[in-house]
C-alpha cells in the first residue's frame, strides 16, 4: 500500500488552491463540503469557480493573481495541504518542490509523480464517508467503483449514523456485557430502527432504540417484517436500488418461478430460500399456504422477502398476500418492479403507446380457462389501443380468434416475446391470423408475453437489444 488513507479534521484549518479553471472548480466544490477555509490564487475564474466564491465568500480568500513561488512562499505556512490545479507543468513542478521542502502535503492534478497526497473518489453519506483510491493510476476505475457504491448505499444512511452516534454512550452505560452490547449493535444495524431511518422515519428510529434500551433484561424485540418486492422481468440490471438492498438483508426468501437465476444470485448468501412458484395447473404451494407462511415467518422475528417476477401488483397476487399480512398485524413494505409489459416491450423495440398508433394500453391476463367470459372482446377490438396479454401461450389460439371475431383486423401486427429481457429472449413478429401457428412452428415456450397493435410494427426502427435471442419476423 503506497498511500496511507487518512481522514483529516478540517475544522479551523486552511488549505491553498492554485488555479481558477474548471478543474479547480471541481476541487473547490469538494473542499467546500468540509469545514476547511480555502486561500485561492488565480487572476481569472471559471464561471463555476466564480459562483462558488459568491456562494461562500466567508470560506474563500481570493488572491486575484498568479502564485509566485519565490515571493509567495510564506503563504504556504500553516496550510494543511496545497492543491495545484493549473495546466502549467513547469509551475506545478516548482510548487511541488517548494511544498516538499516545507514538508507541506501537495496534490498536483493529473501529475501523480508530483503528489505527496492524492484525492480519492468519495461517496458522501456524512458522517459516513467512503474514499476510493487507485494510487493515481486509474482514476476512471475509482469513479466507476464510487458509482457502484453510490447505487448500493441508501441516501439516508448518514442520518442513521447520526442517530447511532447520539445513542452510543447511552448504549455503553446501559448494556455492560460486551457480547450482549455487540449483539445489540448488530440488531440495530439489521433491524427495524435501521429500516425506519432509511425510510426517513427518523423519530420512529429513535423511539425503537429507546424502547429496546428500556427493557431491563435487554432482550431484543422480535419484530419481523415482510418485503413484497418486484424482481422485474428478468434482467438483474432492471432491479430498483431498494429491491436490491432488501434482497441482501432478508433472512428468508419466498420466490416465484419467474424470478431469473441471475437475480437469485444477488440474494443474501445465507438466507433461507423457499420455492413457491406456480405453473399452469401445477402450484408448488397453494396461495393460502403462501399467505400463512409469510405471517408465520414474520411473527418469528424474521425479515421475509416475498420475491415476485415483474411487479407484484400486476397479475402477481400481491394484493391478496398483503391483505393477509394486514389482517394479522404484520408490518410490510412494497417495492414495485418493472412489469413484464414494460420490460419485454422495451427490449423488443415496441413502444406500448404512440401518438400515431395507440392512445391507450391494456394489460389482460391470458389465463382464459376460468375467466374468458369476463373478457369484453368487443372493447378490445378497437384499433387505437395496444393489448398486452400475460401468461398467454396456452390461450394464444383463442385470444387471436376472439379478437378477430370481435372485429379486430386479422392483419393487426402482433408480437410474442419469450423470456423477455433475458439473454435468450426471442421475439416472434407476425399478425393475428398467423401468430398462433407460427408460435408452434418455432417452438415458443413459457414464459411469454403477447403484444398486439400497430405499435408492434415499430420494432424495425426501435429494436436495440443485443442478447443471444433474436427477432423472428414473418411480416409480409
Amino acid at each position: 500500500m503506497d498511500y496511507f488513507p487518512l481522514f483529516h479534521d478540517m475544522r479551523d484549518r486552511h488549505c491553498l488552491l492554485v488555479g481558477g479553471g474548471a478543474v479547480a472548480a471541481r476541487k473547490l466544490r469538494l473542499l467546500l463540503k468540509t469545514p476547511v477555509n480555502v486561500v485561492l490564487f488565480s487572476p481569472e475564474l471559471h464561471r463555476e469557480t466564480q459562483e462558488l466564491l459568491e456562494a461562500h465568500p466567508e470560506r474563500i480568500d481570493l488572491q486575484a493573481r498568479h502564485f509566485d513561488v519565490l515571493k509567495d512562499s510564506a503563504d504556504l505556512d500553516q496550510k494543511v495541504f496545497v492543491i495545484a490545479a493549473t495546466d502549467d507543468a513547469a509551475f506545478n513542478q516548482s510548487l511541488a518542490v517548494l511544498c516538499q521542502k516545507k514538508n507541506i502535503a501537495i496534490n498536483v492534478v493529473d501529475q501523480p509523480e508530483l503528489c505527496t497526497i492524492i484525492t480519492s473518489a468519495i461517496v458522501d453519506r456524512s458522517p459516513l464517508v467512503v474514499a476510493i483510491s487507485t494510487a493515481g493510476k486509474a482514476p476512471v476505475l475509482g469513479r466507476r467503483i464510487r458509482q457502484q457504491l453510490e447505487e448500493r448505499l441508501p441516501a439516508n444512511l448518514g442520518r442513521f449514523a447520526d442517530i447511532l452516534g447520539d445513542f452510543r454512550q447511552k448504549i455503553s452505560r446501559t448494556i455492560h456485557d460486551e457480547k450482549q452490547r455487540l449483539r445489540f449493535w448488530q440488531w440495530l444495524l439489521d433491524g427495524p430502527a435501521h429500516e425506519a431511518a432509511l425510510k426517513n422515519q427518523l423519530d420512529d428510529s429513535r423511539q425503537i432504540i429507546e424502547r429496546a434500551l428500556e427493557q431491563t433484561d435487554n432482550n431484543l424485540p422480535a419484530e419481523g417484517e415482510v418485503y413484497l418486492v418486484g424482481a422485474g422481468p428478468g434482467d438483474p440490471e432492471l432491479l430498483t436500488l431498494k429491491a436490491l438492498r432488501l434482497m441482501q438483508q432478508a433472512d428468508v426468501v419466498l420466490y416465484d418461478r419467474l424470478v431469473s437465476p441471475a437475480i437469485m444470485e444477488l440474494l443474501r448468501r445465507d438466507a433461507d430460500r423457499i420455492y413457491v412458484g406456480k405453473r399452469r395447473s401445477d402450484h408448488a404451494v397453494p396461495q393460502d399456504d403462501i399467505n400463512q407462511q409469510l405471517v408465520t415467518l414474520a411473527k418469528e422475528g424474521k425479515r421475509v422477502l416475498r420475491l415476485k417476477g415483474g411487479d407484484p401488483f400486476i397479475f402477481g397476487r400481491g394484493g391478496e398476500e398483503l391483505e393477509t399480512l394486514a389482517e394479522s398485524g404484520v408490518s410490510f413494505q412494497v417495492v414495485p418492479g418493472i412489469t413484464a409489459a414494460s420490460g419485454c416491450a422495451s427490449y423488443a423495440g415496441i413502444p406500448l403507446t404512440h401518438r400515431d398508433y395507440a392512445q391507450s394500453v391494456r394489460f389482460i391476463t391470458g389465463h382464459l380457462q376460468n375467466n374468458q367470459e369476463n373478457i369484453r372482446w368487443a372493447e378490445l377490438a378497437a384499433a387505437d389501443q395496444t393489448l398486452v396479454f400475460y401468461m398467454s401461450l396456452v390461450g394464444l389460439p383463442t385470444i387471436c380468434k376472439a379478437l378477430v371475431d370481435a372485429g379486430r383486423d386479422k392483419y393487426t401486427a402482433a408480437a410474442l416475446v419469450e423470456k423477455g429481457t433475458c439473454p435468450e429472449q426471442r421475439v416472434l413478429i407476425s399478425d393475428l391470423s398467423r401468430l398462433s401457428d407460427e408460435a408452434k412452428q418455432h417452438q415458443f415456450r413459457a414464459p411469454t408475453l403477447l403484444i398486439i397493435g400497430g405499435v408492434v410494427a415499430l420494432h424495425k426502427q426501435l429494436h436495440w437489444y443485443e442478447g443471444e435471442g433474436r427477432i423472428i419476423s414473418t411480416e409480409s
